[in-house]
């Protein structure tokens, strides 16, 4: 799979024939969806190579619709009749008694975006695991406090192939490299652990601009900076996000409520308000399936339409949601891109791709100097929001003081308790800065790659829960 010359996942007439049979029972809508993936993964944990595997998959899902009725089935043979039999399984659950009509496919596929410079899949697996030895040897150096090292690798391949009964023809070819560093350090307030993981949709190339030693040193710096915290304050204070760091919150606070399934199901607090202020004019909301080569770009999503920008707020205005095929069909409307599943396996929903807060004028250090007193949030962790009326909490990894205008003692133990509209409107500050967090969203039992990100900006108030006496 590895090879520039992989041929095609599923031969045209096949997939035409496939289509008529899932339409035969008179269904509005079929798709079938192809997909090959690869990958490897390897892991060091103090010292040791504890994990060194790879693994394939292949196959395809089929879906038919009809009014409100969705079927659906997914087979790993891919013979034509193993495909006419789960076509057939799809097209049972929607049987109206007319065949469908399926519309002319064209000859070539929408091909996929920019592929990889060099496929991880050509590299030798002693390459990659002689990246984790570097990273465990630099995150030891940093300190003797630092007990336990675990650095990971991952890569993976994944091709599909999207075709409709709409006439949609389109393959894509996705490669994503990642790499991560945790490490515990161990002193008189206990055991911190700091980590550090950056990925982007790229191959072994990733490595040319992410160094391993720098991400174990930010990931050590992490848990030693714990060794020295005192409790995080508590109460309503100015909260300044470092870039990037706060784009998680966003991603999860306000992101998932512009999801049109969610606004559908009357499970957002934005439900019915677009072309309202619902933000700061100062916050600019974008989700960005073509964004760099950034952890949730593709070329085309899993219902193969093809990525795009889409402004969600617009100095501060909600101007829009995010769409998939079957409920932008349904409002009479295009597809936003945003139709994502996380296996041939999975039926595709609404999701995010890169999810970001477009750039200010202010300068980031101006914004700490204007600071009197309040949380600078250098990294964020796991949270929970309620969609339905915005609220979230949200853990933070990493944190400090801002006294007198000056970022001073790290702090630890804290927690950012809010609620997204009001959150967005409290933006005061947007910096000129910019940086992206990779990582996995779940929904619905689904796991796809995102991205979020955000420049240095300054929410006037949240509350923060610590433990400070």
């Amino acid at each position: 799979m590895d090879g520039r010359d992989d041929g095609p996942l599923i031969d045209r007439d096949v997939i035409e024939r496939t289509l008529g049979v899932a339409l035969a029972r008179g269904g509005d809508f079929a798709e079938v969806f192809a997909e090959d993936r690869a990958g490897v993964t390897a892991r060091l944990d103090d010292g040791r190579v504890e994990e060194l595997s790879s693994g394939r998959s292949r196959g395809v899902g089929i879906r038919v619709v009809r009014g409100e009725t969705t079927g659906f089935a997914h087979t790993a043979d891919c013979s034509p009749a193993g495909l006419a039999a789960a076509g057939a399984a799809a097209a049972a659950a929607t049987e109206s008694g007319g065949a469908g009509r399926v519309a002319a496919l064209p000859d070539r596929p929408v091909g996929p975006g920019p592929r990889a410079g060099l496929l991880p899949g050509t590299v030798a697996k002693d390459a990659k695991v002689a990246l984790l030895e570097r990273a465990d040897a630099a995150a030891r150096a940093r300190s003797g406090s630092i007990r336990q090292v675990s650095a990971a690798y991952a890569d993976g391949r994944r091709r599909i192939l999207v075709a409709n009964s709409d006439g949609v023809f389109a393959e894509d070819d996705q490669v994503r490299t990642r790499f991560t560093v945790t490490c515990v350090a161990e002193g008189d307030t206990g055991l911190h652990t700091g980590t550090e993981s950056p990925g982007r949709t790229v191959g072994f190339e990733l490595f040319d601009d992410v160094d391993p030693e720098e991400v174990a040193r930010v990931a050590a710096d992490r848990a030693l900076a714990l060794l020295r915290a005192r409790p995080a304050p508590s109460g309503r204070l100015p909260v300044v996000l470092k870039r990037g760091a706060g784009g998680v919150l966003f991603h999860e606070a306000c992101g998932h409520g512009l999801e049109a399934d969610l606004v559908r199901r009357d499970a957002s607090v934005f439900r019915g308000r677009v072309g309202e202020m619902v933000a700061s004019p100062l916050v600019t909301l974008v989700d960005d399936g073509t964004y760099g080569r950034e952890w949730g770009t593709f070329a085309v999503d899993d219902e193969g339409t093809p990525a795009r920008r889409n402004v969600l707020i617009d100095q501060g205005v909600l101007t829009d949601y995010i769409w998939d095929l079957v409920r932008a069909r349904a409002a009479g409307r295009p597809s936003s891109g945003n139709g994502r599943r996380e296996t041939y396996r999975h039926l595709p929903m609404v999701r995010m791709t890169n999810t970001y807060l477009v750039a200010g004028a202010d300068d980031p250090s101006d914004i700490i100097a204007d600071t009197e007193h309040g949380l600078y949030c250098a990294a964020l962790g796991g949270g929970q929001v309620n969609t339905a009326t915005g609220d979230f909490v949200f853990g933070v990894t990493e944190a400090y003081l801002i006294e007198h205008g000056e970022i001073t003692e790290p702090v630890r133990a804290a927690q950012l308790i809010g609620n997204g509209p009001e959150t967005l409107r409290l933006v005061d500050a947007v910096g000129n800065d910019f940086d992206t967090w990779a990582g996995t969203c779940g929904k619905d039992g689904q796991g796809v790659p995102v991205s979020a990100g955000q420049p240095t900006l300054r929410v006037a108030e949240l509350t923060v829960g610590g433990t400070a006496s």
